[in-house]
């Protein structure tokens, strides 16, 4: 599992995966999270301006970040 480290108090769910290269752009970011393909603290999340925070997990495409 890798980790990502914030600066501030939250990223925005397409932003992360954005920032991690896990997607090529924005609307790929909002669509993967629309169709249920990212997990979210262990669950499904289809909010793609969701609020990640430190101690936080998500999990997309066989790969795993925790927030730091």
């Amino acid at each position: 599992m890798q980790t990502f480290t914030l600066e501030g108090e939250f990223i925005p769910m397409i932003q992360l995966l954005k920032a991690l290269n896990w997607v090529e752009h924005g609307g790929m970011a909002q669509r993967v999270v629309e169709d249920g393909l990212v997990m979210y603290n262990g669950a499904v999340d289809l909010r793609k301006r969701l609020k990640v925070r430190k101690g936080d997990t998500v999990e997309f495409d066989g790969q795993k970040v925790k927030i730091v």
